[in-house]
């Protein structure tokens, strides 16, 4: 029992100094940024439109201020769902159903559901009080809602059935499942890679051809003589949501397409917007993607591995208030 209570508080230290270190590194940007607010409109004078250089500026505080209480909230509740004793509460009542990896993967989505739920309030107030003041929000209350309810059933059509995977598979698979596992999260992170932009996106933006122009001509001449082979140029109502803007390419061979907020169209011209996509075929040609999904996938190779051993140790289990057994709970509390 003490050596559990001892894993408790080494987590809850854990859990503290990881906030520390958000709060620090929070602290010593809005440093830099205030020591550079004057600074920088003097020494471009002229190129410079001050009062937008002043909002940038005060934008960045304010999200940065807001982004240090979503900080400190999010890591108070993680401490009181793990420590307060709701999870087991939770686990026993969905243990009462089955334990089956139907019912065990309900569990595991609908803590994921109730720590959403809890964090809604603070997405709410960035999108509808932060970006509002600051004349970034476009979105309406239904949009919003319909985003996050677009989203759940996503989740429940797409994720749940993952998870139930997930947990089936170290009923066969034996001491090797957690490399059977990791395989079966490539598997779908690739094919999501290829379908997302083609069934997904669509459910939340609209996309329509670049119409046909000079800006048109310029992308995709540009896309030739960098040999980044893009069949089409979207352009994204992002306009919908906020005055943000952005640039992206998607989708693998035949289906990559570069994508154009409405916003960044009408904010930039055109030789600017050929540098930002520029920029964005850079990431391709450099290599980005594959290196990134590489990297990503030896990182979840060895959080699986980490996980396989975890799920051996009673201590893991007791010092979350959990009786071992179940690995469901592993996959719990390590994710």
């Amino acid at each position: 029992m003490y050596f559990e209570t001892t894993v408790a508080w080494i987590v809850i230290a854990l859990i503290l100094a990881r906030l520390a270190v958000q709060l620090w590194l929070s602290w010593l940007n809005r440093r830099h940024v205030l020591a550079h607010a004057e600074i920088i409109p003097s020494a471009f004078q002229g190129f410079i439109d001050k009062p937008v250089y002043d909002k940038s500026i005060a934008y960045t505080l304010a999200k940065q201020r807001f982004g240090n209480i979503e900080d400190i909230y999010a890591s108070i509740l993680l401490i009181i769902v793990l420590f307060s004793g709701v999870l087991p509460w939770i686990f026993g009542f969905f243990a009462d159903v089955g334990k089956s990896a139907w019912v065990m993967g309900a569990f595991l989505f609908a803590t994921g559901l109730g720590l959403s739920v809890l964090s809604l309030p603070l997405d709410w107030i960035s999108q509808f009080r932060l970006e509002q003041r600051f004349g970034f929000n476009t979105t309406t209350q239904r949009t919003w809602w319909l985003d996050r309810l677009k989203a759940l059933l996503l989740s429940l059509a797409l994720g749940y059935p993952v998870l139930v995977l997930l947990l089936k598979v170290p009923t066969w698979a034996g001491a090797w499942w957690w490399l059977w596992d990791w395989g079966a999260v490539m598997a779908v992170q690739l094919i999501m890679s290829v379908l997302a932009p083609i069934l997904i996106l669509p459910l939340f933006n609209k996309l329509t051809p670049l119409p046909a122009g000079s800006l048109q001509n310029k992308l995709l001449d540009l896309a030739r003589r960098t040999q980044f082979g893009a069949k089409s140029i979207q352009l994204m109502d992002g306009s919908k949501r906020s005055r943000h803007s952005n640039a992206f390419f998607t989708g693998f061979g035949r289906f990559r397409k570069i994508v154009l907020f409405d916003t960044l169209v009408e904010q930039l011209s055109e030789p600017e917007l050929e540098a930002v996509v520029a920029h964005e075929i850079g990431h391709y040609r450099k290599g980005h993607i594959p290196k990134m999904l590489i990297s990503s996938a030896a990182g979840l190779l060895a959080g699986f591995y980490v996980l396989a051993m975890l799920a051996k140790q009673d201590w893991f289990y007791r010092a979350f208030g959990f009786e071992p057994g179940n690995i469901t709970l592993a996959f719990l509390l390590f994710g």
